[in-house]
């Protein structure tokens, strides 16, 4: 008898506070929480602490308050956030207007969109390594480099691609342009796809041209994938390492001509060992990114009411 009272009071006890619709849904996203202070949370807090600190070694850390706050204002730095920012501006120019207007395009049945699908997913299915290192090659100052090659066949002289800062940004864009181009094209794809065609018929018939059609159906209805092919291109653009690294095969490029922000937080924190320098530049980096990000999410319109 008592036995059976613990087992009732256990079943009670389970179907009041374990089994309740109001602990159920807490219970279901506690793996992604825990995930999510474990490995987002803590990194973060762990990050802005280690920017007030000088770490010398796991038992060698002192605080210093703003002084690598203040080590930041330097030309090497300054030198990464323009061709960050550079690059990203480029990036977004090219990978957000073009793909969309390649997507009105093929969104149309006789161009044989569907056989081009797969394709667009080819190049980032290539190893971003791997890219940079062809591009390396493809575009080196050698005069019998793929490229060279190429532009010797219209009369332009051998350019020292790798070695110059404006002809250095067209190949990070170019090898960006071309990892993105068709996933982008992917993305308006598909929202143009969830677009209702009898929208199309009954302005056709009230006399819109496809101009104005686009206008007034398609961008609207765009508008959403717009504002997310944006958001991935800023964090994208400022996250930019790997394609550096892979081209030049260093964090620092000669001349910092291919240096970005994350290039140059890795070289202060993991090849100088300036973790705590390091930090600092993380947290403006993220700092940047969170602004950018703010602004053109408020140019949408995205923080707007709807009517």
């Amino acid at each position: 008898m008592q036995k059976a009272g613990s087992q009732f009071k256990s079943n009670k006890f389970f179907s009041k506070y374990i089994n309740s619709p109001n602990v159920v849904p807490f219970v279901f996203v506690l793996p992604f929480l825990i995930s999510f202070c474990l490995f987002f949370v803590y990194p973060l807090f762990s990050t802005i602490q280690m920017s007030f600190q000088e770490i010398n070694g796991f038992h060698d850390v002192r605080y210093i308050g703003l002084t690598n706050y203040k080590n930041l204002m330097n030309d090497r730095f300054f030198s990464a956030i323009r061709v960050t920012m550079t690059y990203t501006f480029w990036t977004i120019f090219i990978l957000v207007p073009f793909p969309m207007i390649m997507a009105v395009f093929l969104n149309k049945k006789n161009v044989g969109a569907a056989f081009f699908k797969p394709v667009y997913f080819i190049p980032q299915l290539t190893s971003v390594i791997v890219a940079g290192i062809f591009f390396r090659f493809a575009f080196s100052d050698s005069p019998g480099a793929l490229v060279n090659t190429l532009v010797g066949l219209i009369g332009i002289e051998p350019v020292r691609w790798l070695k110059e800062a404006t002809p250095t940004m067209f190949v990070l864009v170019t090898l960006c342009v071309w990892r993105w181009f068709g996933v982008n094209i992917v993305y308006f794809l598909s929202a143009l796809q969830s677009i209702p065609s009898e929208l199309y018929e009954v302005s056709a018939i009230d006399g819109a041209g496809p101009w104005k059609r686009f206008l007034h159906i398609t961008l609207p209805y765009l508008k959403p994938t717009i504002i997310y092919v944006t958001t991935i291109s800023v964090y994208g653009g400022f996250a930019m390492f790997s394609e550096s690294y892979a081209l030049f095969g260093t964090a620092r490029t000669p001349g910092e001509i291919g240096s970005t922000m994350v290039g140059y937080l890795y070289q202060q924190a993991f090849v100088e060992a300036r973790m705590g320098f390091g930090a600092a530049a993380g947290v403006v980096l993220l700092v940047m990114v969170m602004i950018i990000n703010l602004l053109q999410l408020n140019l949408f319109g995205f923080f707007r009411k709807e009517d």
